[in-house]
């Protein structure tokens, strides 16, 4: 098995709720006689607008109406500050942490710490490998990346592009989910490379999913290549903007076709401009309120069983898990996301995408 790869050790891929109790009599969950208090603690506000915009607005709702105290920060990207922030979360006397780690060290070195203090851990959205984390809530990120690699294939198909090369902007390879986007997409695309029928160019991680970096590392494969790309797999939509101002400069965007994941703001103003084919949608609403469940319950003493299990290969050990389902959005589906109220229509159809969203049926 690839190094990093999840495998889903039980049917079923959406759970998004119902979640039956265990009795709270079981290791890991909070002592019954604590003061419920769960402690979260987001990567970055620059990798992706998800995390502040959506990730902390959907915990923040659901903690509130189970009425149980709570702390959320962000350790933008800084692995000292991390770790300063769980420390404090423990000192403060969290019952729960969970966690979406900027890097597996970091990460396990702060399960680990809570765990000896007696405080419960989640692994939200990214798996601690090697952790002690006691559920993980997430999508099934391999199928994230078949979709964004079925996606790019559609679009060139669309192009009537022949023997494309490609380009690859994975995310940072220090993150597991990247590992497991990046197995999706080349599931994918490899049997093309294979049969000839697409031709592989640059491939590259982009460092902490850095939308600057990810600039530059483009700039230099469409000078590696001559001009000659033809299909972008990027990993997110941050990744994916930095390629379209690229091509844009080069005056090629629309043109190539340019994956993305996140369906945030910028991605989906892209797909509307035609700039950006397609885009990766996670209903982050479901992720925060299975999580939310799972710390709330554990809060209060309580283990839930999940009906899933993640494999941690370096932990050698299966890890109950919340996997949830993602959904490619094109310019066709654009609304979908709208009327999930993931994204605000009237900052989406602002100005000269107003046009454009009436164009793309967005009500």
């Amino acid at each position: 098995m690839r190094r990093g790869i999840l495998t889903i050790a039980a049917a079923g891929l959406l759970v998004t709720g119902g979640l039956s109790a265990c009795g709270s009599d079981e290791p890991g969950g909070a002592a019954g006689d604590k003061t419920p208090k769960i402690g979260v603690i987001l990567p970055d506000s620059k990798s992706s607008a998800r995390w502040e915009t959506a990730d902390r607005k959907f915990l923040e709702e659901a903690f509130k109406a189970a009425g149980v105290e709570y702390d959320i920060q962000n350790a933008q990207n800084d692995k000292t500050q991390f770790q300063n922030i769980a420390e404090q979360m423990i000192t403060n006397n969290a019952t729960v942490l969970m966690i979406v780690n900027l890097d597996s060290g970091t990460g396990k070195s702060v399960l680990d710490k809570a765990k000896s203090q007696g405080v419960a851990t989640i692994d939200y959205d990214r798996l601690t490998l090697g952790g002690s984390a006691e559920y993980y809530v997430s999508f099934d990120n391999e199928a994230v990346g078949k979709l964004q690699g079925e996606g790019l294939v559609k679009c060139l198909a669309e192009k009537g592009v022949k023997n494309p090369v490609i380009a690859e902007l994975n995310g940072a390879q220090t993150d597991n989910n990247a590992t497991l986007f990046k197995a999706g997409y080349d599931s994918v695309l490899q049997p093309k490379y294979d049969s000839k029928e697409f031709t592989k160019g640059p491939d590259q991680w982009v460092p902490d999913w850095d939308g600057a970096q990810a600039t530059t590392i483009f700039e230099q494969m469409l000078t590696q290549t001559g001009g000659k790309i033809d299909g972008v797999l990027a990993a997110n939509d941050t990744l994916g903007n930095s390629a379209i101002s690229v091509l844009k400069k080069n005056k090629l965007n629309g043109r190539v076709p340019v994956t993305g994941q996140d369906a945030d703001l910028q991605g989906l103003q892209n797909i509307l401009a035609g700039d950006q084919c397609m885009t990766v949608y996670k209903a982050i609403k479901k992720e925060a309120d299975a999580a939310a469940e799972l710390a709330i319950g554990l809060a209060k003493g309580e283990r839930k069983n999940t009906g899933q299990t993640v494999r941690d290969p370096e932990g050698n050990r299966d890890v109950p898990a919340v996997l949830l389902e993602p959904k490619a959005i094109t310019k066709e589906n654009v609304n979908d996301v709208v009327a999930d109220g993931f994204v605000d229509k009237a900052k989406l159809c602002a100005d000269a995408f107003a046009a454009l969203c009436t164009q793309a049926g967005v009500s």
